[in-house]
């Protein structure tokens, strides 16, 4: 899409508003995908996902305008697979075993990134980007079959309903304050407002990586998928062998304490990255870190909820992610035209830094009253 942006002439600012309208409507539609998959159950949600990534890839074919890159992020308002998918797997683990689950079912994304991003660059190269989109409209077809079939139609357990009630509750998806009221759950508040501020600033530069990689690297298409897919190979790693044993020997806040350590030692490192190559190695702790805290932030929200309201919370978890895809290219297109790519860095390390001492001191305070 960013290789097909820029030949429609697209500047870096356009680009951030292109990806910043993504992030609005995914915003909107994550806590109302949530709330629907509640209500009418995960299959049903991901077959919506699926079928809203064949439309929004099918106006990328055709895009030939720039109004019209515009018109196909429409879509993306329904299109939240991960959600989705994290939805199935809270509905069907324990808790304890929930942040084994979801990152092994990173494991299984990370799969999908290797594969589409070598593909996708390889037809946008030798194909051209019209191809490319439409390949993906057929392998999101072929996404909503396969979950159509092997999905269960129920996935959580409670109790029948009859109809009145079904009828009430359909009545519901767009109620903000079914949603809203989950913010209430004790500890919820502050572990949304942890993962809101500690990643914004990585938020900032993934959005902003398309632009680093074409301008920054100077990477062709081709090029830029063999790095997505390092991305992929290494959270493959990651969450599908590391995850689940250091869930099986720590708590979740201490993890969780190290991935947000670990992301501002990142944040300093980017702010001395000179090539490509240096980014290689920086991207081992760095999908480390983003791994370990998306996972562990999603586990410890889906446990504060009854299991009723896991979906609806999945969705709100993904809302962080779009808040940060809205916000991030307007930020970011400003710190990359004024003071180039080193400053993502910098504030990444100041920002974590600062969530890293706060969580300290909270961890070290609630140990001293538990002993008093």
């Amino acid at each position: 899409m960013f290789y097909l942006a820029k030949k429609l002439g697209f500047d870096t600012l356009w680009i951030g508003y292109l990806q910043t309208m993504v992030g609005v409507v995914q915003l909107l539609g994550g806590p109302i995908f949530g709330r629907f998959a509640d209500l009418f159950g995960a299959r049903a949600a991901m077959c919506l996902s699926c079928a809203a990534s064949v439309v929004y890839y099918g106006l990328l074919a055709i895009a030939d305008s720039p109004l019209m890159l515009f018109i196909h992020k429409l879509p993306a308002v329904l299109m939240h697979s991960l959600p989705g998918a994290q939805m199935v797997v809270t509905d069907l683990t324990e808790p304890d075993k929930r942040a084994d689950a979801l990152g092994k079912l990173g494991l299984c994304f990370g799969i999908g990134m290797v594969a589409g991003s070598t593909l996708g660059g390889t037809l946008s190269t030798r194909y051209g980007e019209t191809f490319a989109a439409c390949v993906a409209a057929g392998g999101s077809f072929i996404s909503f079959l396969l979950v159509w079939t092997f999905i269960p139609k129920h996935t959580k357990i409670q109790a029948p309903q009859d109809n009145t009630d079904k009828k009430s509750n359909a009545k519901s998806v767009f109620d903000l304050g079914e949603i809203t009221r989950l913010m209430k759950f004790p500890g919820v508040a502050k572990t949304f407002t942890v993962k809101i501020i500690s990643g914004l600033p990585s938020g900032i530069f993934q959005v902003m990586f398309s632009v680093i990689a074409m301008n920054f690297f100077q990477l062709a298409p081709e090029q830029n998928g063999y790095l997505m897919a390092y991305f992929g190979i290494v959270s493959m790693v990651i969450q599908g062998g590391v995850i689940g044993r250091l869930t099986s020997k720590y708590s979740e806040n201490s993890l969780l304490l190290l991935s947000i350590g670990m992301s501002s030692l990142v944040g300093l490192a980017q702010v001395f990255m000179a090539n490509v190559f240096q980014f290689c190695f920086i991207v081992l702790p760095m999908m480390f870190s983003l791994s370990v805290f998306n996972v562990i932030t999603d586990s410890m929200l889906t446990k504060t909820v009854p299991s009723s309201d896991t979906g609806t919370m999945l969705g709100l978890c993904a809302s962080v992610q779009s808040l940060l895809r809205t916000i991030g290219p307007t930020i970011g297109g400003f710190l990359y035209h004024n003071y180039g790519v080193a400053s993502f860095g910098f504030i990444q390390f100041v920002v974590n830094m600062v969530v890293f001492v706060f969580m300290l001191r909270n961890m070290v305070n609630s140990k001293d009253e538990h002993r008093e």
